[in-house]
């Protein structure tokens, strides 16, 4: 079904996007040209992918477990995997993205929100090989397909916690001395999504980034999202329409950007 809030928001952020040439801070635009505009393969990228592809014709049926907020595609309990593949799981262009900015982090810690089949949770371990990577799933019968698919392409040392985002990442967060890379990517309600922002600055750091998917997936993941920009601790923010990435550096005139991807 097509969903026309997402359409109409797609189309105002299309009109209102810069590219690299439309940017002027210093570290956005080195973001932008060394980051997030490059498109060079990388043999991690391979080995993933040859896993979607498998994935895509994987019949296997899983129950699924939703703690969030559902699915605008379809919410049927039980679900093949190749019907995950295909519906649930990050484009390789973004899940790439997400890579490349973990990698330009050279983070020690990772925390992910939402593992589904485990893609996107290995190009984070793929990104950062010296990072402890620590994935939080709401459904037990998918955590265990990416439990296999992470070991298959060699990223069995990531942790892989199984519940509830809200009794599973404020213990996390107590026990973290700091936070590098959080990548939100569950239970796309504002309320929660404002919780999890909360419940992580107590430990972010001049170096951290928050990364936020789906902030245009309904009216209230936007006034989530601009509740965040507002934030005072916030220095900058890039907004790619599928994702936001939030950055906590120090002497930065607070600014947000939209960026064509």
């Amino acid at each position: 079904m097509l969903n026309f809030q997402l359409l109409k928001s797609f189309i105002q952020h299309r009109l209102q996007a810069n590219t690299r040439h439309g940017v002027h801070s210093p570290f956005v635009y080195k973001l932008v040209d060394e980051v997030i505009y490059d498109y060079s393969p990388r043999t991690d990228y391979q080995e993933i992918e040859a896993l979607r592809k498998q994935l895509l014709t994987d019949a296997r049926t899983v129950t699924i477990t939703d703690l969030g907020a559902g699915s605008h595609i379809n919410n049927n309990k039980q679900k093949q995997v190749k019907q995950l593949a295909r519906n649930a799981l990050k484009p390789a262009k973004l899940a790439q993205l997400i890579y490349r900015l973990a990698n330009e982090r050279k983070p020690k810690n990772i925390i992910e929100l939402g593992t589904c089949l485990g893609l996107t949770t290995a190009y984070l371990a793929k990104a950062a090989p010296a990072a402890k990577v620590l994935s939080i799933e709401g459904c037990p019968e998918t955590a265990a397909v990416a439990q296999e698919n992470l070991q298959q392409l060699g990223a069995s040392k990531v942790e892989i916690r199984t519940g509830n985002f809200d009794h599973i990442l404020p213990e996390v967060i107590a026990s973290a001395d700091s936070l590098d890379v959080v990548f939100v990517d569950g239970n796309h309600r504002k309320e929660a999504t404002l919780n999890y922002f909360d419940w992580c600055l107590p430990k972010v750091h001049e170096d951290s980034l928050l990364i936020f998917d789906d902030i245009y997936w309904s009216k209230g993941m936007e006034e989530a999202w601009n509740t965040i920009k507002a934030h005072p601790r916030v220095t900058v923010t890039v907004d790619l329409f599928w994702i936001g990435l939030v950055y906590f550096r120090k002497g930065q005139v607070k600014q947000d950007f939209k960026i064509r991807y």
